[in-house]
């Protein structure tokens, strides 16, 4: 039987027009769905326009933006231009000069390709186009908002092109409400304007924001794009690598290994000049230094990758930073061989150092009694051994102690109706039934097992720890500052590209606890103070950090100091694996149980549970 049309459905069956409920989607409204997944953030439109200029064949790209591209994303090149026919073509959906035909997306040469960048931009922002080519005497002008063109003419104007993307979002206020602030969405911004410079050497970038220049990348070799990019690296710092291959071609740098951090940031693969993201080749990284870093720690690498492009698909994902390869696992095995034999020239042996965790915060209040060493070097705990010191420890805090205990029982004994004096008797399982006899003792370096009437209480030193941070910084942030330290000697920090405005922005509340953090110049600020209980082996880890959470959260003025807080408490907190002291574990657990929600760490983990004496007698 052949096939109906709808209106001859709808004539011989008219009850179909009563339950038609799917419709065709009005083409401003599938646009802007559509861009959706293309345009997500300023960035997204930076990167876009960042390709089309590679692909014109531009020596210099200039790069506009105001109010961290929320009113203006502009960027001026020198390429090829367009024609007026192609100038008004190119923001059609699936309008592109790159391919013609289904195979040629199996052999992509090109950064962009799939023509939905422009008409995607175009749907959600209001744009002004300049173009002219070389050939051409006049340039033509394209004013577009909302997909509708409003005014095309021709001008006089530069070779080259350039594209105003303003009001990102003007037309669909919902999606502008989940842009993040404004050092946020920079810090984007400035990832993909550095990754476009890193992977076109020679090709100059300039970088402004809100009228002022932030980067000038010249054009030069690749080891000079990358220490312009990376200003706090130095040549000696990095080793080289140049290997050609039947599949592959590898060439770039790799960070030595003392200069790897313990946060993620600079590591990029280019394939073919494209930014990727790939987990199974860095993994390939991670494995080629096996030996020499510790899990915390991850390397510096720049690698560029050249390929086939017939064997290699760019196609699977709408922001194009994905790449499927037709044999992976040759390629593995070259990045991890190639980067083992870099390491290997400069390291013979490999070393596996003892590395210490960040342990830079001690158990102990910042009215630490005068005797009592708080070494941070040392690797047996962070409270100091001396017998002097420990004398007075009991008399000290014994009175916190007596109100913690109370706490444990209001939370681990049912009897209710007891006197306090009683409440205290019944956590000690002694038999002199003095407080100060608890019995701690660490398992595996990781928990502290106690006896208590009902069982077994086991506490996660490392989750309880950031409770209790988490609650003193709160505390410092919203009420009284915690003391600052000054330092004999200020250290430097050098951030990332970007990272600065973030910084920037949250100094009131490091200030608060207890950081004395200046600017010194572009991307460099120097710490002066401390808060007084914190040792730091790295503040550059834990500023990057702090930086690291504040970009991946939505940010608002009521969770602000809870998240700066959790962050820092999460870092300083001891880590599983340290050793404690009887009275560290003594002290922890008093301070915990003084938190006013001790069972759980900021991020929701569990602190503490219980064994209960019948579950530990069903086990026999």
């Amino acid at each position: 039987m052949q096939a109906s049309t709808k209106s001859e459905l709808l004539k011989s069956e008219p009850s179909l027009k009563m339950s038609d409920i799917i419709k065709l989607l009005p083409e401003h409204v599938a646009s802007q769905i559509a861009a959706g997944e293309v345009i997500q953030r300023p960035s997204s439109i930076v990167k876009e326009l960042i390709d089309n200029a590679i692909d014109a064949g531009s020596t210099e790209i200039k790069l506009y933006i105001k109010d961290a591209g929320k009113s203006l994303v502009q960027i001026v090149d020198n390429g090829t231009g367009m024609s007026a026919g192609d100038a008004r073509l190119c923001w059609e959906r699936h309008a592109t000069s790159k391919i013609s035909q289904t195979e040629d997306i199996f052999k992509i040469n090109t950064m962009g390709f799939r023509g939905e960048a422009l008409a995607s931009i175009a749907s959600v922002a209001q744009i002004e186009l300049k173009t002219r080519r070389e050939t051409d005497e006049l340039g033509t002008y394209i004013l577009i908002e909302g997909s509708e063109v409003k005014k095309q003419e021709s001008i006089a104007a530069n070779r080259g092109t350039g594209i105003s993307v303003k009001n990102l979002f003007y037309n669909i206020p919902a999606r502008r409400n989940f842009l993040k602030s404004n050092p946020v969405e920079w810090k984007h911004i400035v990832e993909e304007f550095t990754r476009g410079a890193l992977s076109n050497p020679l090709t100059s970038f300039m970088l402004w924001h809100n009228d002022e220049v932030q980067f000038d990348f010249k054009k030069g070799d690749f080891c000079h794009r990358v220490l312009e990019v990376f200003s706090d690296r130095k040549s000696q710092d990095l080793l080289e690598v140049d290997e050609q291959t039947t599949i592959i071609n590898v060439t770039g740098f790799i960070g030595k290994p003392e200069i790897a951090k313990r946060i993620r940031g600079e590591q990029f693969f280019f394939v073919n000049r494209r930014f990727i993201k790939d987990a199974y080749l860095n993994h390939a990284v991670q494995n080629a230094f096996e030996g020499m870093l510790s899990k915390e720690q991850f390397p510096f690498y720049i690698l560029n990758i050249e390929i086939d492009a017939s064997k290699i698909d760019i196609n699977i994902h709408p922001t194009k930073t994905e790449v499927k390869f037709e044999d992976e696992r040759n390629v593995y095995q070259i990045i991890r061989a190639v980067v083992r034999k870099a390491l290997g020239d400069y390291v013979q042996t490999p070393v596996n150092p003892d590395f210490d965790d960040n342990r830079f915060m001690n158990l102990l209040l910042t009215d630490t009694p005068k005797g009592i060493n708080l070494s941070e070097n040392s690797h047996e705990g962070t409270v100091g051994s001396s017998a002097e010191s420990l004398g007075n420890f009991k008399e000290i805090y014994q009175q916190q102690r007596k109100q913690s205990a109370l706490n444990w029982e209001a939370l681990y004994n049912p009897e209710r109706g007891m006197k306090q004096e009683e409440k205290v008797k019944t956590l000690l399982l002694s038999n002199d039934g003095e407080q100060e006899n608890r019995t701690f003792f660490q398992l595996n370096n990781q928990f502290i097992v106690t006896p208590i009437k009902s069982g077994l209480m086991l506490i996660n030193q490392q989750t309880g720890h950031e409770r209790i941070l988490y609650e003193r910084y709160l505390h410092a942030l919203v009420q009284t500052p915690i003391a600052s330290q000054q330092l004999l000697f200020p250290k430097a920090v050098n951030l990332p590209p970007g990272d600065e405005a973030i910084l920037l922005e949250i100094l009131p509340e490091m200030g608060a606890l207890g950081f004395t953090i200046n600017s010194f110049g572009k991307n460099t600020f120097v710490i002066n103070g401390l808060p007084a209980e914190l040792h730091l082996e790295n503040e550059q880890d834990l500023v990057a950090a702090i930086i690291e959470t504040y970009k991946a959260t939505k940010f608002t003025e009521s969770n602000k100091n809870k998240v700066v807080a959790k962050t820092l408490a999460k870092k300083a907190a001891i880590k599983s694996g340290t050793k404690l002291r009887n009275e560290e574990m003594n002290r922890l657990v008093d301070e915990l149980f003084a938190c006013s929600e001790p069972q759980f760490a900021p991020d929701g983990k569990a602190c503490i549970k219980t064994l209960s004496l019948a579950e530990i007698a069903k086990m026999f």
